[in-house]
């Protein structure tokens, strides 16, 4: 053993602080760009689904309620599985579940290619690629910035979350060229070649921890050594949910998120295309406006992390939800065949608020419950995914029973109103008082 490497063993084994590597650039910056480009790959499954209703109810001849219940599955596990996946990260590593989930993904999307019942598309879409998409939701993201980083966690919050909305910015235009083109199994082999394609830069260059390539935490002054692997995944996932589910911010936490899911995923990625579509907006020109929500969602998103670090995030929420809520009762007048300006200053207005809930959510949980906030905010994430499940449903049945979509869109604004009023009730943590030995 060299007399550098002896030196840092006894160190470590003092517990002494370790300087870190001097480096021009962070290697936790690397890992966030590994991150991010990660999510936009994954995004492209996001992408499809919303696209998917009109194509499959014309080749098959399923009702649009039949379509959105394989959504609804697909989001629902979404977000059942972002818990167990956080908690799988902390026994197995951040790559290997990581990996893994592409794959799943990759597996789910391109089966679709061959079904011919809608039990088939619960299994490949619902099913398959739901678990996978669950293991790269925005636990993953938590989990990296709580491991790589004890400054600026608000702005890496905002920048990864906003990776799924560049992903949807690049896939959408391309895959409803496809779609349009040459029909919707393209674009569905498309979407497993995308979740293949970034498997390999997760695993060379993704880390689990920065004592893997020994550094600190950007942000850190001390050095600490990588956390033994966590057993038991599942059961702590489980034992987190039982001791949150007993205190109130939790559930204040997973209503609000519920709504938001509700009012993004379920409502608007789901079903805007298709209510475009029933105004005679043709899908290339929805797509295009889907993604151009998907440019301001990443100028909201940083932003909202921005702010995050610097003013109450209870108010931002409360804030970011009214806001929410009052755009959606207006949708129902912008709708039209053609784009207009009107349309236009909606598409921006709702890009910017897409999920700038992230950020101040989940600065919440890490202030409500520490260590356990990754998980803890898997599970809010879960009724985030739930909400938009059922919206993913419901939007489908109401619009076979109706005839449109305008209820939708008014009820899901009535529920933003109750979900910024939620926001604003939930009580800071009182700080615990220090413990002095007589």
């Amino acid at each position: 053993m060299t007399q550098t490497s002896a030196a840092t063993a006894a160190a470590a084994e003092s517990g002494t602080a370790r300087p870190p590597r001097r480096t021009r650039v962070h290697r936790a910056w690397f890992v966030a760009a590994v991150t991010f480009v990660t999510i936009i790959g994954a995004a492209a499954f996001r992408s499809l689904p919303g696209l998917l209703i009109d194509p499959l109810h014309e080749d098959f001849g399923w009702s649009r309620g039949t379509i959105g219940a394989a959504v609804s599955v697909n989001l629902a596990l979404y977000g059942l599985t972002a818990p167990f996946a956080a908690a799988l990260m902390d026994r197995f590593g951040i790559r290997r579940v990581v990996a893994v989930a592409l794959m799943v993904i990759a597996l789910g999307a391109g089966a679709t290619v061959w079904m011919t019942a809608p039990w088939q598309l619960m299994l490949c879409w619902g099913l398959l690629v739901g678990l996978g998409s669950g293991s790269m939701a925005l636990a993953f993201a938590a989990t990296v910035t709580n491991r790589w980083f004890t400054k600026r966690r608000g702005l890496v919050t905002g920048i990864l979350t906003a990776a799924s909305a560049s992903g949807q910015l690049i896939f959408l235009p391309l895959l409803s060229w496809i779609i349009s083109e040459h029909s919707w199994r393209p674009a569905a082999v498309t979407v497993s070649l995308a979740a293949l394609a970034v498997v390999p830069f997760v695993w060379l260059l993704l880390r689990d921890h920065p004592a893997d390539v020994g550094l600190t935490p950007y942000g850190a002054t001390e050095f600490a050594d990588k956390p033994p692997a966590v057993p038991g995944a599942a059961r702590r996932a489980v034992t987190v949910l039982f001791s949150a589910a007993r205190t109130g911010p939790f559930w204040l936490l997973a209503g609000t998120f519920a709504i938001c899911g509700a009012s993004t995923n379920g409502l608007i990625q789901t079903h805007f295309v298709p209510a475009a579509h029933d105004h005679g907006m043709p899908i290339t020109a929805a797509a295009s406006l889907l993604a151009v929500i998907g440019v301001f969602d990443v100028i909201g998103t940083v932003a909202s992390g921005w702010f995050t670090d610097r003013f109450e995030p209870r108010r931002l929420l409360a804030v970011y939800y009214a806001l929410r809520g009052a755009s959606l009762l207006f949708l129902p007048m912008l709708l039209a065949p053609s784009v207009h300006p009107p349309m236009i200053f909606f598409i921006v207005f709702y890009g910017l608020d897409w999920v700038a809930t992230v950020p101040p959510t989940l600065a919440l949980c890490r202030e409500q419950y520490g260590e356990d906030s990754a998980i803890v905010f898997g599970w809010v994430l879960a009724s985030h995914q739930v909400g938009a499940a059922l919206v993913a449903f419901l939007g489908g049945v109401a619009r076979d029973a109706f005839g449109s979509y305008d209820l939708v869109w008014q009820a899901s604004g009535a529920l933003c109103a109750a979900a910024a009023l939620m926001a604003l009730v939930i009580r800071r943590r009182p700080e615990r008082p220090a413990v002095t030995l007589a």
